[in-house]
């Protein structure tokens, strides 16, 4: 039997997956998650992906919706992308020059 939980969409259009079910279904913080809509518009499937073939917690051979990163990166928008490469070089910057921390 399924366990519904309701929780109101905020008006920045953000929700909150109830820790309860999160722990249930094996979502965890940094998971990559996919929204995939029904065909008559009224249902969201939302699914925990794998983007790396050396992941710890996946059982080998659950390869059905195995993306890439550089698929996941391919499929953000411009500005998340921009965001990623800044996040991406302060931590390269940070590994070559320890101690050094960016403003």
């Amino acid at each position: 039997m399924a366990n519904t939980m309701y929780r109101i969409l905020g008006k920045r259009g953000r929700i909150t997956i109830p820790y309860e079910m999160r722990r249930r279904v094996g979502f965890s913080y940094n998971d990559v998650l996919s929204f995939t809509e029904s065909e008559d518009g009224r249902t969201v499937l939302v699914r925990r992906e794998k983007i790396c073939n050396n992941c710890k917690d996946d059982p080998p051979g659950d390869s059905v919706n195995e993306v890439t990163l550089l698929e996941f990166l391919d499929g953000l928008s411009d500005s998340e992308q921009h965001a990623a490469l800044i996040h991406l070089s302060v931590k390269w910057a940070e590994k070559q020059a320890p101690g050094i921390t960016a403003q």
